[in-house]
């Protein structure tokens, strides 16, 4: 069974989380509390999807995300979140999440963000043999890590499969519609601005100067490209 994390403080927002995903076939975790969430994670090994309110009585999601992250980069996780702002959306990319979902969401909205990062994260493929090596770079493809000039890079499911991308189509100039529609899938509901904050978070990795970015160069108007 797939598992499901969802932390939500108001009952009857969990309550209709949950149901929508067994009814797809999900096995959920409940959590009302960031503390009892990561309680939860380290006594359900199994569960691949973290869903995480911002808002919470304790710790916020932020937080929670980022405790996740110092020890598990595979685990996918969506924010959720009733606040618009911009900065909010960005800040939860930016401590380690993969998507988020504003509220009010659809059933359906929210079960295709969790199916389409399930799998990336909690059914992977099987992994092609060989590595890919573009100087300093050396990525596994067997066990899905990145090197530079020998030092592992800690990445996220969604980090690794845009530096894969990246590394397969080197020097190619690739729009941000086609990085969305390879790692996120064409199904995919969110908002171009989610490639954009993740190459911002990439970079931050494995840039010597995120600021003055030397690996993945932006093609303004367009999207980036990768060149080492």
């Amino acid at each position: 069974m797939k598992k499901v994390l969802v932390l939500e403080d108001e009952e009857n927002i969990r309550s209709f989380v949950v149901i929508n995903l067994k009814r797809a076939g999900y096995e959920t975790i409940e959590a009302a509390t960031g503390e009892e969430a990561l309680n939860q994670l380290k006594n359900n090994p199994g569960i691949k999807v973290a869903l995480l309110d911002v808002m919470l009585p304790d710790i916020d999601g932020f937080e929670v995300c980022r405790r996740i992250r110092v020890t598990n980069n595979k685990i996918g996780i969506i924010m959720l979140t009733a606040r618009t702002q911009e900065m909010d959306k960005v800040t939860g990319l930016m401590t380690g999440a993969d998507d988020y979902v504003t509220k009010p969401f659809s059933p359906a909205e929210l079960t295709a963000r969790v199916d389409a990062l399930f799998r990336r994260t909690g059914n992977e493929p099987a992994l092609e043999p060989g590595e890919l090596y573009q100087p300093p770079f050396l990525l596994n493809t067997r066990n899905r890590t990145l090197e530079k000039n020998g030092q592992r890079v800690k990445l996220t499911q969604v980090e690794y499969s845009i530096v894969k991308l990246f590394m397969e189509n080197s020097g190619k100039a690739m729009s941000r519609e086609e990085i969305l529609d390879a790692v996120w899938g064409k199904d995919y509901f969110g908002e171009l601005k989610i490639v954009d904050v993740n190459i911002r978070r990439l970079r931050i990795k494995i840039e010597d100067d995120a600021q003055n970015p030397a690996f993945i160069t932006t093609v303004w108007g367009y999207g980036y490209k990768w060149g080492v």
